[in-house]
């Protein structure tokens, strides 16, 4: 990876023997390395066997979980929140799993549509909850470094599984909760 990081450095104009650029396809390739860790990471080793028994039936949330991810069209980041929710039937994850699973998706290169999907549906199937809602806001610095130049956009998606989607009420309680 770092020859390849010292011909971009090259085709741009640059000389890759001045002082400042000798280490940088070094550090790039960890750097790139570490922005896509997520390839490394599987569900099982995420959750480490956090998953609890729980007769609760109401609504766990967790909110502003902060992410980063490379975007797989520019490879440019995308930095934002993710808020998740779900409602137990029977199990509950570890609190720090669900900011792990939205870190091992994260970690890859990625749309965020994509992303948010994958995670309400990685929730609802580690657990089978009765419903899953995840909504993520993100600034992509493919839409505020390049093209259009919109330095205050924000992408914001959501995915509705299970009784948040057919409940308008779960819904309404989920995005009033989160935006507090």
């Amino acid at each position: 990876m770092e020859e390849y990081f010292s011909k971009i450095i090259e085709a741009i104009g640059e000389d890759i023997t001045r002082e400042g650029l000798v280490d940088t396809p070094k550090r790039a390739a960890t750097a790139f390395k570490f922005l896509n860790d997520g390839y490394e990471k599987n569900l099982d080793d995420v959750l480490n066997g956090a998953i609890f028994e729980a007769d609760t039936e109401d609504m766990v949330i967790v909110k502003d979980i902060e992410l980063f991810s490379l975007c797989e069209h520019h490879l440019l980041p995308f930095i934002g929140k993710c808020h998740i929710a779900y409602l137990p039937n029977g199990k509950v994850l570890g609190l720090s799993k669900l900011a792990r699973i939205v870190d091992m998706f994260a970690k890859r290169l990625q749309i965020q549509e994509k992303l948010t999907k994958q995670i309400a549906d990685t929730v609802s199937e580690a657990i089978g909850a009765k419903g899953v809602a995840v909504v993520i806001e993100a600034k992509h610095l493919c839409m505020m470094m390049r093209g259009v130049e919109k330095q205050n956009s924000v992408m914001t998606t959501s995915v509705m599984l299970g009784q948040f989607r057919a409940s308008s009420s779960t819904r309404s309680e989920f995005l009033s909760l989160i935006s507090r």
